[in-house]
């Protein structure tokens, strides 16, 4: 069966029992009553037939189970790690087969990076110059400090960057890439953090000198504290004021205030080690609050409990879907 490039993924519930079956595959030869309830099983409902078609696709490219889950989905049985690969190896046969170089590049991003952090984790740096770097969930960086500069390369995530004079004989820029462009810190606090085809830019304090990718010899824009912006590879987004809840996710809060139900969860989904939907029907609620960012189940209860919100999971609160109740 041939999985269509832009048919929509199969229902949830046949998702995760191909990825199950997979990892069951993946352990060892079945016995001939396994492989008749597996041969059952893929024949007994199209969704399913689909998912399973999705499972051959992942094993065509891989020739198996993905390396970064093999230890840990073959582990006991009903383990939390077993429980964990199977909720992101049913993550990953949903975006097949469009996702899949996403998903493929920002593996290898992460893992070659100097250092990065997991979906969740947030991780703190003490650089050599004395400045702080701040890693945010699922962020990569490299960093390369010479004669000539201080020099961080964010290749995924989101960084909270505060500088430290530089006292060697020559003062080196203490500067910050993305494929976007590259930003100057003028004695600073600020943030960073790459999206898609964008960077966000928002400045705490001090200033940040930014050069687009593709425009190094056009005038650079010079961000303020108290001001942020997005920029492309080519060119400047609007300059606005800053939130002042953009480095909060620094001390675990995700804060809300008459925000949207589809942009927290959007955020939320951030910090969430699984997949999280939402019904449209109440993605234009407007909620508000202090919300930890390090245990997003507490979170998700904390919606439910305020907000006319029906929160329900499946593996473990890995796949999770909000509804009106």
């Amino acid at each position: 069966m041939l999985t269509r490039r832009n048919a929509p993924p199969p229902d949830q519930q046949a998702l995760e029992e191909a990825a199950d079956w997979l990892i069951r595959l993946s352990e060892g030869e079945l016995s001939d009553s396994e492989r008749a309830e597996w041969d059952c099983w893929k024949a007994s409902t199209p969704e399913r037939g689909r998912a399973w078609a999705r499972a051959q696709l992942l094993q065509s490219k891989l020739g198996g189970l993905p390396p970064s889950l093999a230890m840990s989905a073959l582990d006991r049985p009903n383990s939390p790690e077993r429980r964990a690969a199977l909720g992101k190896l049913a993550m990953i046969l949903a975006i097949l087969p469009v996702g899949w170089a996403s998903w493929k590049l920002a593996e290898s991003r992460q893992w070659s990076a100097d250092y990065r952090t997991a979906v969740g984790q947030r991780r703190e740096l003490t650089l050599a110059d004395g400045s702080k770097i701040t890693l945010n969930t699922d962020t990569a960086i490299d960093v390369l400090f010479d004669a000539n500069q201080r020099h961080i390369h964010l290749r995924e995530g989101e960084i909270l960057v505060q500088t430290a004079p530089d006292n060697s004989p020559s003062p080196r820029p203490f500067l910050v890439s993305t494929r976007q462009g590259r930003l100057q810190a003028l004695g600073t606090r600020f943030t960073v953090r790459e999206l898609q085809s964008r960077t966000r830019l928002a400045v705490l304090e001090g200033a940040v000198k930014v050069d687009l990718a593709e425009d190094r010899k056009g005038t650079p824009l010079i961000i303020g504290a108290g001001q942020r912006t997005d920029f492309s590879s080519s060119t400047f987004g609007q300059v606005s004021v800053a939130d002042r809840s953009a480095g909060d996710w620094t001390q675990g809060m995700l804060m809300a205030d008459k925000m949207r139900l589809a942009d927290f969860v959007d955020e939320l989904t951030r910090y969430h080690r699984g997949v999280v939907r939402l019904d449209p029907a109440i993605a234009d609620l407007r909620i508000s609050g202090a919300y930890p960012i390090s245990d997003t189940q507490r979170t998700l209860n904390m919606l439910a409990h305020t907000y006319p919100i029906h929160v329900s999971g499946h593996l473990n609160g890995f796949w999770v879907m909000l509804s009106p109740t």
